[in-house]
């Protein structure tokens, strides 16, 4: 591996490939090397940045979320009104929220790793609260948290199942959902 002397960009790389470790490993396969060997960077190299994995794996998840935020929100922009907004969480669900495959398989990682390292639901709660923002500019903030939940487990559902899932479908819960907010 060719020594990089100036290599301002590597601890992003390092950041960036540890999500991409995790997403194709899982939290329980990921280890310092095959991070090291996808960012293309000595082994040593984790160690001067990151106090250990968990530091490494945390900071990857804070990425990942603040990445998901970013599409998230943008997703509602130019919604104005009730109608506009049953049909733009329609299309996050059905789109996926705008994640890959990967994408998610991050964002599961992040949820089962959190409930066993308590330090990691900082980044679940941040990343929650910003979504459910996003959803208060058109709802309360109780119907935010619920719809917020919808996307999430509609996703979940529809990332899981074996078999497809209607648009129809989706954008009838999420208009039953929806109907009882006031926007």
């Amino acid at each position: 591996m060719p020594t990089r002397r100036h290599d301002p960009d590597r601890k992003d790389r390092i950041i960036d490939a540890a999500i991409e470790v995790i997403a194709e490993h899982g939290v329980a396969g990921t280890t310092h090397r095959l991070i090291a060997a996808a960012a293309d960077v000595p082994l040593g190299s984790l160690t001067y940045y990151f106090t250990g994995l968990e530091d490494l794996r945390a900071q990857a998840f804070l990425r990942h979320a603040r990445r998901m935020s970013v599409i998230y929100e943008a997703h509602f922009e130019g919604v104005t009104g009730r109608e506009q907004l049953v049909e733009a969480v329609t299309d996050l669900i059905d789109g996926d929220a705008g994640a890959s495959g990967p994408d998610w398989a991050v964002a599961y990682e992040l949820y089962l790793a959190a409930l066993r390292e308590p330090a990691l639901r900082e980044i679940t709660e941040i990343w929650m609260r910003t979504s459910r923002a996003v959803l208060e500019r058109f709802v309360d903030p109780t119907t935010a948290r619920g719809i917020d939940a919808l996307i999430e487990g509609l996703v979940m559902h529809k990332t899981l199942s074996t078999g497809p899932v209607s648009r129809q479908d989706i954008r009838t819960v999420v208009e039953r959902v929806i109907g009882t907010a006031t926007p």
